[in-house]
């Protein structure tokens, strides 16, 4: 059912879902916050509810193809899954879908100083100070990224195929199943589904890099155990394919963040917020060119073995090719967002007794620390061969 700006029509909405969407998307109802930044994240979030009507009713449709058929039957099942077996909420998300008609949920608008790797913050309400602005149009997204641009910052727009509202529109139906990742293979797609419900479980106000992190291992520890235990062979080869990349892309990033991390730091980068600063140094300014040009001869070098040695078809690879040949310090910025505890998440769990509530009591526990203590346990839970660097907002 594809989405036209006429199938919301705002006077079917609820005054107490007009506020809630003003509160918890992106916080926009902030001071300072333009009205049109207002207006469209929350026309943008009830055109969403609007299209989305239980799995249900689309599989009692006669003209829903057999092949979103068995993929939402696979939804149905990872759902439970998720609540069974991962502990992850009960509740009315992920019981809907919808056809949005387009490729992504939301763009989101990321940014950064030339010699910094700290991503610009916008600061909200409901979810604190985050490092980046969500738009449901990419056209609005793109034109946010080229006002910051003209500021002087490295800008990044990326599409985003899920968010989460942290469970406070369940009341209104949930946040739903969406075209936008709905065809993804099966363990990308179920990975997803439980980092989007990981959110509704821990959030510590202001903290992307925790956040985040933490919904990156609940995917990693959940879709281990679904493919393990639901899984068909096939699915599980195809998983290992391509995680075994994914994770070889993440060490190259890594590597490239922490080269231009330290060139920042040696030179007397200004991390600071706002308006992008003039060049530390004209060697400031070549090392990070260097640094730049080895991170992409290094992914030349890596995409040629995947071809060679694991067959790997340029289409599978056109979504690396993209961010490579976009990257700077705020692509690199928000990859960090949703890696850099990872390590310390898993081995929480690990010590947690692989218990699920035990292991989210845990996280609690720690998202209810001020920052300062919380980033310290954080880099206490750390595996000793993983060397932090610097939290990016």
């Amino acid at each position: 059912m594809p989405l036209t700006p006429s199938s919301t029509p705002l006077s079917r909405w609820p005054r107490r879902c007009l506020l809630a969407c003003s509160l918890v998307l992106s916080g926009c109802a902030s001071t300072g916050q333009s009205l049109a930044y207002y207006w469209q994240s929350v026309r943008g979030h009830l055109q969403l509810m609007h299209a989305a009507e239980p799995i249900d009713a689309w599989l009692a449709r006669g003209d829903t193809s057999q092949a979103l058929r068995d993929r939402l039957a696979l939804a149905q099942e990872a759902r439970r899954f998720a609540v069974t077996d991962l502990g992850l909420p009960d509740n009315a998300s992920y019981r809907r879908y919808a056809d949005l008609g387009r490729r992504a949920a939301v763009w989101n608008v990321v940014a950064a100083k030339p010699y910094s790797l700290t991503l610009y913050r916008w600061c909200f309400p409901i979810t604190g100070c985050i490092g980046y602005r969500g738009y449901f149009s990419e056209a609005d997204a793109r034109a946010e990224a080229a006002r910051l641009a003209a500021q002087g910052l490295e800008v990044g727009v990326y599409g985003v195929p899920a968010y989460s509202t942290l469970g406070y529109m369940n009341w209104a139906g949930g946040d739903p199943l969406l075209n936008t990742f709905i065809g993804w293979p099966e363990g990308e797609f179920v990975r997803l589904l439980f980092h989007e419900l990981a959110h509704q479980v821990v959030y510590a106000n202001g903290d992307t890099l925790f956040n985040e992190s933490f919904a990156t291992a609940v995917e990693r520890l959940g879709v281990e155990r679904w493919l393990a235990e639901r899984a068909t062979a096939q699915a599980r080869a195809d998983y290992v394919r391509g995680d075994v990349r994914r994770n070889a892309f993440r060490t190259l990033t890594r590597a490239a963040r922490e080269r231009l991390a330290a060139i920042y730091a040696a030179h007397g980068s200004d991390a600071s917020e706002g308006p992008a600063s003039p060049p530390a140094s004209a060697q400031a300014e070549a090392l990070k060119n260097d640094a730049m040009q080895a991170f992409r001869a290094d992914y030349a070098a890596l995409r040629a073995r995947w071809i060679a040695e694991d067959g790997a078809t340029p289409a599978q690879l056109s979504g690396y090719d993209r961010w490579v040949a976009e990257a700077n310090n705020a692509a690199f910025g928000a990859q960090a967002a949703y890696d850099e505890w990872v390590p310390a998440f898993e081995a929480l769990f690990h010590r947690e007794g692989r218990d699920w509530p035990r292991f989210y009591d845990a996280v609690k526990r720690l998202a209810a620390q001020p920052p300062e203590q919380r980033q310290a346990a954080m880099r206490a839970l750390l595996p000793a061969a993983t060397s932090p660097e610097k939290p990016i907002a």
